[in-house]
């Protein structure tokens, strides 16, 4: 009796890596492989430990989120940043990573949404006490201040309201009190802002936004000035599976390559509305930094040189209803929160990043019901005032 065992067509049985020719692609491959083969036990133990290079599973990394974490090293004047799942993964990762029960942590009073609630209603059930200060205060932080703060977490331009923290100064008290101070870079990006260059510890972006800058991925990143903060990152990271997508890191790494040009772009059009705005009778004020009406301005001067990004907030002249109203004279317009997209995003953060807080709380930041952020994207100018036209028009 004849074995047919050998005409089988073995490909469907066994995985052949693909050899590689005298050409290259010009374009990063994506490698969506949840598992690396190893030659030997030898050799998995020296990735392991560091003595070589390579890869195990992807949840402890993969080379599309390598390749992207070294570009946005690059740009940051970092090494070994981590890419995370989201934006809010590497705030997470930084914070737990380094952080323990019985620690303090010290936040702006005008972080990002979600940062804030981690800051007012998350840490506490793991044990670390929190603070918010105004970061435009250093002497506010100094007060604040105990034995067990271990990190302050602050962006350099606050969300939604654009003021700019005393970098600086805060960076002064916290080195002499032996605090990390952890900025996160999103808004700023580091065409305005470097931070490892000005003392800080620890970076943070949320790639998401104006890095990867279409509205495409949910990424973050996170560096650390000290080699045992980033293992410590990174083991939390990995422990608690805050994964980056290999597709979503070769999107986003797609997108660092047109970065300079649209933020170049982008940053001249919020100018020349933030501009415009100022004259329409219809605006009750404008926050831009590049602006001298701007409370900060001087010192977004000197901290940003010039680089005053994309964003800009504005304040209608009229209540809730006449918000609603003038979103609904703009669809063209994208309503929606986010920010950093080619395209220009208006958002309303008393229904959105702030609908949790009160009325009085939202005031004390200086946000009324009539209170836009506008992400400024790449547009004709001229059709982004065009539609502003119609939906004040509508208040």
């Amino acid at each position: 009796m004849t074995d047919r065992r050998n005409d089988r067509p073995q490909t469907l049985v066994r995985r052949h890596p693909l050899k590689e020719g005298v050409s290259r692609a010009v374009v990063t491959p994506i490698q969506p492989s949840v598992v690396y083969a190893s030659p030997s036990i030898d050799m998995l133990h020296a990735q392991y430990e560091g003595r070589a290079q390579g890869y195990t599973y992807a949840r402890e990394g993969h080379p599309n989120a390598t390749l992207l974490g070294q570009k946005i090293d690059m740009l940051e004047g970092a090494s070994g940043g981590l890419i995370t799942g989201s934006g809010m993964a590497a705030v997470t990762a930084a914070i737990m990573g380094i952080l323990g029960a019985g620690d303090h942590i010290i936040g702006a009073d005008q972080l990002y949404g979600r940062s804030l609630r981690l800051m007012h209603q998350d840490l506490a059930r793991f044990g670390i006490a929190t603070t918010v200060v105004d970061v435009g205060n250093p002497a506010a932080l100094k007060a604040a201040l105990r034995p067990e703060t271990k990190m302050i977490l602050l962006e350099v331009v606050s969300n939604p309201t654009l003021r700019v923290a005393d970098m600086a100064g805060i960076i002064a008290v916290a080195k002499e009190a032996g605090v990390l101070v952890a900025v996160d870079n999103t808004f700023t990006t580091p065409i305005g802002y470097r931070p490892f260059d000005h003392g800080a510890d620890i970076v943070i972006h949320s790639v998401t936004k104006l890095l990867a800058g279409h509205s495409d991925v949910t990424l973050g990143y996170v560096a650390a000035r000290d080699p045992a903060d980033t293992k410590k990152i990174y083991d939390f990271a990995v422990t608690t599976g805050l994964t980056p997508s290999p597709y979503e890191c070769w999107l986003a790494e797609r997108g660092l390559y047109t970065f300079p040009l649209r933020f170049d772009r982008a940053e001249a059009n919020a100018a020349r509305l933030a501009d415009w705005f100022a004259g329409q009778p219809k605006i009750a004020k404008v926050l831009y930094p590049g602006r001298a009406d701007h409370p900060d301005h001087d010192r977004a001067k000197a901290l940003l040189k010039g680089r005053y990004g994309n964003m800009l907030s504005i304040m209608i002249d009229g209540d809730a209803a006449a918000a609603n109203r003038m979103v609904e004279a703009m669809p063209e317009m994208a309503f929606a929160p986010t920010l950093g997209d080619v395209g220009t995003t208006l958002s309303h953060p008393p229904s959105s990043s702030h609908r949790g807080l009160t009325a009085e709380g939202r005031a004390a930041l200086g946000i009324t019901d009539g209170f836009f952020r506008i992400s400024v994207g790449i547009e004709d100018v001229d059709l982004l005032i065009a539609d502003f036209e119609a939906g004040l028009a509508a208040i």
